[in-house]
């Protein structure tokens, strides 16, 4: 999704633990275009790394940038857990903090064919093969599911599973796993009402002009602690396909970067530094309702 604060009510629901097309069956891969095994250590010495600004790791995200992934709309606070990756990662790649550079890009925008800006995006965008053609992933840096949101006490608040969810109408963001996930898995009777921004399909949510919104858990839990009142979440379930989803840092097809990069994800995760950050930030995710 996806994308388009009561930042208390987040910070509560983290301190308890907490804009997406079909399930990649690449999730978790490097990109192709990646050599196989680790990279030389000279290779990704600062130095060599191939950066679209020398002695600078440019890093892309939408604008606004939404909680749980950010925090205050301000990519470079380190806060959230989409600035703590990239945080983690420059440091792993031997760039300090004042050395990463920010720079807004729309979520579609961000796995769109051509050149891009970045060094890297991050932007919970999911690893797909119809993306993996026009740009390079990461390795999978976070596992997620889908879920919906619906207001309390509606007819569609209290499914059970989800043929309970055919004749809603559901709301979700244009170019997002979630909207795909609602076409192959959820299949209501009528078509979703697809918004440009994430933020237009919770106003829509608010208005009751839908009955239902998906979107990714974690965001889930921020819409229903800071975004709509009264709203919980219905449950979560997996997206079509099989493979876990899992979002990947876009690339511009045929970067450098993405190996090394891949290495100091693989450093964060056997050190437990990203199940960490993971923890921190997106704990309130866990224990939501399964739907199937």
């Amino acid at each position: 999704m996806v994308r388009p604060s009561t930042l208390l009510a987040l910070g509560a629901l983290a301190a308890t633990a907490v804009a997406c097309a079909p399930v990649s069956d690449t999730a978790g891969q490097a990109s192709t275009s990646a050599p196989a095994g680790s990279p030389a250590a000279d290779a990704c010495a600062k130095d060599a790394l191939a950066l679209k600004t020398p002695g600078k790791l440019t890093v892309g995200t939408d604008k606004p940038a939404y909680e749980p992934w950010f925090k205050n709309d301000d990519p470079s606070n380190g806060e959230g857990f989409e600035s703590a990756v990239a945080y983690a990662i420059a440091g792993k790649l031997g760039f300090a903090p004042g050395e990463v550079v920010w720079e807004t890009v729309p979520f579609d925008a961000a796995f769109a064919p051509g050149a891009k800006k970045f060094d890297f995006d991050v932007n919970q965008v999911s690893i797909t093969p119809d993306r993996a053609k026009v740009v390079d992933f990461s390795k999978g840096y976070y596992t997620v599911k889908q879920a919906v949101v619906a207001v309390e006490g509606s007819k569609f608040a209290s499914a059970k599973d989800l043929a309970s969810l055919k004749e809603a109408r559901i709301g979700v963001q244009v170019g997002t796993t979630s909207l795909q996930a609602v076409k192959d898995v959820i299949r209501p009777a009528t078509d979703p009402k697809v918004y440009s921004q994430q933020v237009d399909a919770v106003n829509a949510l608010k208005n009751k002009q839908v009955d239902a919104i998906v979107v990714d858990l974690p965001t889930a839990f921020y819409v229903t602690a800071a975004q709509v009142e009264d709203s919980a979440i219905v449950g979560q379930f997996d997206a079509a396909g099989g493979a876990p989803e899992q979002f990947g840092l876009v690339f511009e097809k045929g970067s450098a970067l993405v190996s090394c990069v891949d290495e100091a994800i693989g450093e964060l995760s056997s050190s437990g530094e990203l199940e960490k950050i993971e923890s921190t930030w997106l704990g309130s995710a866990a224990g939501a309702p399964e739907l199937k």
